[in-house]
């Protein structure tokens, strides 16, 4: 009977676990569409596809698309290991304000820009590392 019990125990505590890891995963996967990142996608998506021919160009984008969850999925599994459940609500909740929002639709510009300053500045410690060699 003790044997039972256990067991039953045991399995309730896998189910719960894995609820917990399924609201988990999900919270960050919407998180991780908050950002912004959903948008960089879908726009690379596009550029991508450019070369498409238009009759084919609805296919592509469709089974393109189908592609995104899976890694979303994947990209949450990274969130996951540095984050809570409750630091990513807390940050779903940022991305939810308008200040959030306004972070989310600038984010892949700033990014962008970011990118070809520090493009820029490694080129030139890579000038100043050669003066020394």
């Amino acid at each position: 009977m003790k044997k039972i019990l256990f067991v039953c125990m045991l399995m309730l505590t896998i189910t719960v676990k894995a609820q917990e890891n399924t609201e988990f995963k999900d919270v960050t996967v919407k998180f991780i569409k908050l950002t912004g990142a959903g948008a960089a996608f879908e726009n690379i998506i596009g550029q991508i596809g450019a070369g498409v021919s238009e009759a084919n160009k609805e296919a592509y984008t469709k089974e393109a698309n189908k592609t995104l969850e899976p890694l979303y999925v994947k990209m949450a599994d990274i969130y996951m290991a540095e984050f809570t459940i409750e630091e990513i609500k807390a940050l779903v909740a940022f991305y939810e304000t308008d200040l959030g929002k306004k972070l989310s639709e600038k984010q892949l510009d700033l990014t962008q820009k970011a990118m070809t300053y520090g493009q820029s500045w490694g080129m030139e410690v890579q000038g100043i590392a050669q003066k020394y060699n």
